[in-house]
Order: structure tokens, then C-alpha cells, then sequence
């Protein structure tokens, strides 16, 4: 037989199977309540307004080129749509600064493809979006930890990617309600990163794909905002904002975009080509239909549930979780980030879980570039509503209680 491991790319090897999409499988299982995904609510979806966009599609003079192949920058009214709805949060650019991918991993995949040669450093938070270290793994990258209210300097950061074998490419990072951590850069953070990336020279890659979703608190202004007021125009940027679809309106049908700079652009197009061509036509349109007839109400309806959701999750910790536990206090989003006493793991803590409690959560440590964080884990409160999160976590505090005191049993005494 082949032994295909030997004939693999040697990238292969750093290809892993994401925790969270083998974690999703266990929403089937009525009797779990599941803090896992961090996916939205399918009750809250826009059925019937994406019927309506789907027939009208179909019953027009649209038809035929929603069924065509189309260009690889993605459908025009819709990055029309985007330019005005960037306006609104301060990002001023044209039709040509947007590009639509299928979804915003595509736009991770592309982008470290874009900047990363094996031996290159990325710099991320520890923790960060376990989707973006999954995409940019395959092109062999050394991590760096970034911290945007930190005191680093650029030479130890050039300092490690020497020794590393590479050079410093890029800063990525989630500044709104991040994936896992639920939590939000401040201003002064985000000024600070873009004049550490002015220092390194580097691209700032920006994920806002929770933008939409602030519940309470002032907003802050996007780096991608404060990079044009800085310079004076995207086109002296070096920030790329990522977004999406997939949280407000619907992930199935995998629209995301970025906004850039247009030598930026111009490269994640030929890569487009290459790769499939041009995202769904049809499900562009129906994405620009649906946006253009009532975003804002969409998205107020979800930021109503998610917010009740989010105060039932934070009250039941307050209520059940011992004393030595720590979490994050998110203003939006979908996430939790829950910090355990000393000795605990989260992922046998997740074993336990499932079999006595049956409540489902992600183990902190795939967050961490560098296998740290293991007791830590992340909690949604997107898809479960305030009667199962009062249990959950009930259920949840009991167990972590119980294995502190059984681990604290069994430390030496010193």
C-alpha cells in the first residue's frame, strides 16, 4: 500500500483537527447542554427574508448570471453595500478596497498564504482564534505573543524572528469581543499596536467578525478607522479588516469580505482565481438583498437575545462557580473565557464533563500557540437560552468545585 505520509507536504504535518468542529457534533445529543460553539442561534436566522431574496433571485432577470461564473472580487452591489456600511464605523474606501471570500477563513487562509514563508513570524494574543492558528499553521509560520497594551519592544520581536529563521510579517488579532476571550482592545491598545507594526514595518491583520455585536459600552473605533485618519487615505494603510456575514445574518452561506489597500487586494484576487474562481454568486446576492432591506434590524434582533443570554451566563457564574475561578466580562459577542484554579485541566475536566455533568465547553489550551493556557476554557452563551445556562453552569461550577477539592486532596504538602 501507498504510504501516503511520505509523499504528504511537509506542511501537512501541522495540519490539526479543530477541537471545536469535532465538539459541534455533540449539539445531536439532546440531552447535552453545549457551551461549545460559538455559532449563532438558527432560531434567530432570517428564514423568510432570504426566501423572499432566493424568489425573487429566481424569478428575475437576475437568474441567469447568479447561476454564471462571475468575477473573483465578488459580486458589485454587495461591495457597494459593505463601502457604506464601513463608513458608518469610520472606514472610508471604495468599491475596489472590497473583496468578498467564502467566509472570513477563506480571508485567514489567503492572507497567511499571502505573507507567510515557512519560518516567518506571526504575531497573535495567547490566547487567540483557534481558526486563524488552523490556517496559517499550513504555511509554517513561527508565533509570537502579541500583547496590545504591552511594553514590548520591536527588537525583541525582530530579536526572536531572526533566531526563528524568518522576519516578523504581520500582527493578527480580533479587537472586538474576541474569539475566546470575549474581550475588547481599548483605544489606547490599538493605537499602540499600529505604531509597534509602524516600528516593525509589518501588516496588522484586523478579524471583526463580531463588530456588530456590542451589547452595552461605547465603541471603540476600528484600527483600520484610526490607520486611514493616521495616514490619511486606506490606500496608506497597512491594516486588513476582515469581516463576515456568518455572525449576523447566516454562516451556511459563506460570504465574508476584506477591506484593504488596494496592492493587497489586487494579490488575494489572483489567489481567488486560483483557488475557486469567485464565491457564490447566487448567495451574494441574497446576502446583498437581505443586508440592504434590513441589517440593522437583523442585527438588533440578535444583539436583544445574545445580551439577555450573556447577562443570564455572567449572573449564574456570580451564583455557582467557587471563588478561586476567574472570567472575562464581555461587552458583546458570544463568548466567555473562564480562567481555573491552579492544578485543574481543561480538557480532563471536559472528559468528566460529558460523562457526569453533560455539559460541553472548549478546553482553553487550542487557543494557545504555544500549548499553554490549560486551565483555561471557553463558554458560549449564543445558542443555549437563559433556563439551560442557569443549569449548565450550576452543573459546571459543581464539577470544578469538586475536582479543586479532590486535587488539593492529593498535592503534596510542602
Amino acid at each position: 500500500m501507498l504510504d501516503w505520509e511520505q509523499i504528504f507536504a511537509t506542511r501537512s504535518s501541522r495540519m490539526k483537527a479543530s477541537e471545536i468542529r469535532e465538539l459541534l457534533k455533540l449539539l445531536d445529543q439532546p440531552d447535552i447542554i453545549s457551551f461549545a460553539g460559538g455559532i449563532p442561534d438558527p432560531a434567530l436566522f432570517p428564514d423568510a427574508e432570504f426566501k423572499e431574496a432566493y424568489a425573487d433571485i429566481f424569478s428575475g432577470p437576475q437568474v441567469n448570471s447568479a447561476l454564471q461564473y462571475s468575477v473573483s472580487e465578488g459580486y458589485k452591489p454587495l461591495r457597494e453595500w459593505i463601502v457604506k456600511d464601513m463608513a458608518k464605523i469610520g472606514i472610508e474606501c471604495s468599491v475596489d478596497n472590497v473583496f468578498i471570500t467564502s467566509g472570513s477563513q477563506q480571508a485567514l487562509d489567503y492572507l497567511g498564504k499571502l505573507f507567510l514563508s515557512p519560518n516567518d513570524t506571526a504575531l497573535v494574543t495567547w490566547p487567540t482564534y483557534l481558526g486563524a492558528l488552523s490556517a496559517f499553521n499550513a504555511y509554517e509560520p513561527t508565533y509570537d505573543q502579541l500583547n496590545p497594551g504591552g511594553n514590548r519592544t520591536p527588537e525583541t520581536y525582530r530579536d526572536n524572528a531572526t533566531k526563528a529563521g524568518g522576519s516578523v510579517k504581520f500582527a493578527y488579532l480580533s479587537a472586538d469581543f474576541s474569539n475566546p476571550t470575549g474581550e475588547t482592545v481599548d483605544l489606547a491598545g490599538r493605537k499602540k499596536l499600529l505604531e509597534l507594526a509602524d516600528e516593525l514595518d509589518i501588516a496588522v491583520i484586523e478579524d471583526g467578525a463580531y463588530q456588530n455585536l456590542r451589547f452595552d459600552g461605547e465603541p471603540v473605533t476600528p484600527i483600520l478607522a484610526l490607520d486611514i485618519e493616521r495616514n490619511g487615505g486606506i490606500e496608506k494603510t497597512r491594516t486588513i479588516y476582515s469581516g463576515s456575514f456568518s455572525k449576523t445574518l447566516a454562516p451556511g452561506l459563506r460570504v465574508g469580505f476584506v477591506v484593504a489597500a488596494m496592492p493587497v487586494i489586487r494579490k488575494l484576487v489572483l489567489m481567488k482565481q486560483a483557488a475557486d474562481l469567485h464565491s457564490s454568486t447566487i448567495n451574494q446576492m441574497a446576502i446583498e438583498h437581505v443586508a440592504s432591506r434590513g441589517f440593522d434590524k437583523q442585527v438588533a434582533k440578535i444583539k436583544a437575545a445574545y445580551s439577555g443570554r450573556r447577562d443570564a451566563m455572567l449572573t449564574a457564574l456570580d451564583n455557582y462557580m467557587p471563588k478561586t475561578a476567574r472570567w472575562t466580562k464581555p461587552e458583546g459577542g458570544m463568548f466567555v473565557w473562564v480562567t481555573l484554579p491552579e492544578g485543574l485541566d481543561g480538557a480532563e475536566l471536559l472528559a468528566q464533563s460529558l460523562s457526569s455533568e453533560r455539559v460541553a465547553f472548549v478546553p482553553g489550551k487550542a487557543f494557545f500557540a504555544d500549548g499553554s493556557g490549560s486551565n483555561t476554557l471557553r463558554i458560549s452563551f449564543s445558542c443555549a437560552n437563559e433556563q439551560m445556562i442557569d443549569e449548565g453552569i450550576k452543573r459546571l461550577g459543581r464539577l470544578i468545585a469538586n475536582a479543586e477539592t479532590t486535587t488539593r486532596a492529593t498535592m503534596p504538602i510542602v
